[in-house]
């Protein structure tokens, strides 16, 4: 039986999350909290669905705004066909795209997307290496200078100028983009060059895990081919190591950026997973 999901299943998709944890290919875009109260909470502004069977929930998946449109938390399962479960969850889109988000080689989740209808768009892969090792030499070189911040305005204008897919940046308020970077595991290192801003990359950390990630590495375009990514992926790991119970500095490409794949090898970062994007059209493009 498929529904609507209600306190008591709590237990069974905490169960759930959990298997889903122990193993990277089993990974889909879910909730994070691993708590039932906190789950519970952050479960309240979407649809969440469970399939159900005579030993409990086997099967969940949700609904929730994203972008332009939803993002499909799950499906997750232990086994057994998703195609009901996927099917209930598409009669309430009320035709907005869906985007969902599955390992590489979760294979059982990529085939029950593509049977309901979702494309893939492209794969991102995640890159991991010793904080030791990226920011060995660190340097600025002559005729710039590193900051630890950036004025909101100048902010902006480096991430238009990359082109950055995550345009919902741009529609930050001050008092937003104050608050994003006031949070204690959120750190950005700037390049400039006299009052001009050259580049940046943006951190957060993860003490349980031991992790920094560059969340976003910018380089204006007229200043690319100098070794600036470089440079600013060094200073993101020097500025970790200032955390001692950070050991690692993640980072992350879509397939179509091969010089920066290209540049994470020469500096000794080595692939950890790779997450493919999907999407389910809505009635417009999305």
């Amino acid at each position: 039986m498929i529904r609507s999901m209600q306190a008591t299943d709590i237990p069974d998709v905490l169960a759930l999350l959990h298997w889903m944890d122990a193993s990277p290919e089993r990974e889909v875009f879910a909730p994070d909290s691993r708590d039932p109260r906190e789950l519970h909470l952050e479960c309240e502004d979407g649809l969440c669905l469970v399939e159900t069977d005579d030993d409990g929930v086997r099967a969940y998946c949700a609904l929730s705004p994203f972008r332009d449109g939803l993002v499909l938390e799950g499906p997750v399962s232990e086994g057994g066909p998703l195609s009901a479960l996927l099917g209930r969850a598409a009669q309430h889109t009320d035709g907005q795209p869906v985007y969902a988000f599955s390992a590489r080689d979760n294979l059982p989740v990529r085939a029950a997307l593509e049977s309901a209808g979702f494309s893939a768009l492209h794969s991102t892969a995640f890159y991991a290496a010793p904080l030791a090792t990226v920011s060995r030499g660190v340097r600025v070189p002559d005729g710039l200078r590193a900051t630890e911040s950036l004025p909101v305005a100048e902010y902006r204008a480096l991430y238009r100028a990359a082109e950055d897919a995550w345009a919902g940046r741009l529609d930050w308020t001050p008092e937003q983009y104050a608050a994003h970077f006031a949070d204690d595991t959120v750190r950005l290192v700037a390049l400039w060059r006299a009052d001009h801003p050259v580049g940046f990359a943006e951190l957060e950390f993860s003490p349980d895990d031991g992790r920094a990630d560059v969340t976003y590495l910018a380089v204006h375009p007229a200043e690319r081919g100098q070794g600036l990514g470089r440079v600013l992926l060094a200073l993101a790991a020097a500025e970790a190591q200032s955390r001692p119970e950070l050991r690692t500095l993640r980072v992350r490409a879509h397939d179509h950026l091969h010089s920066a794949r290209a540049l994470y090898a020469h500096m000794g970062f080595t692939h950890c997973r790779s997450i493919v994007t999907y999407l389910l059209d809505g009635e417009e493009e999305a």
